[in-house]
């Protein structure tokens, strides 16, 4: 994903989608957050980390399922959704 302002900005502006869309912020550090997302039919935990490289421009990001082979495209809608947030100011 393209970085568009400072870190700083851009870790608050992750936060705020995190916490606004479920999620559980359970690490952080320079440019890094890592939260988890519970389902809310059979509780499975999918973790998302976002990374920032403020260099390069860009953020950088990955969502997976603790368990199991399919989740029904819920990581892939998740990020969809985060990233389109992110670049609409909506947090």
């Amino acid at each position: 994903m393209k970085l568009t302002e400072d870190k700083s900005r851009a870790l608050m502006k992750l936060k705020g989608i995190i916490k606004k869309s479920g999620g559980k912020l359970v690490n952080e550090s320079s440019g890094y957050l890592k939260a988890e997302y519970t389902s809310s039919v059979f509780g499975f935990v999918d973790d998302v980390e976002f990374y920032v490289e403020e260099n390069d421009k860009l953020i950088y990001f990955r969502s997976a399922s603790r368990s199991g082979y399919y989740d029904f495209g819920v990581n892939k809608k998740r990020i969809g959704e985060i990233r389109f947030k992110f670049h609409q100011n909506d947090f």
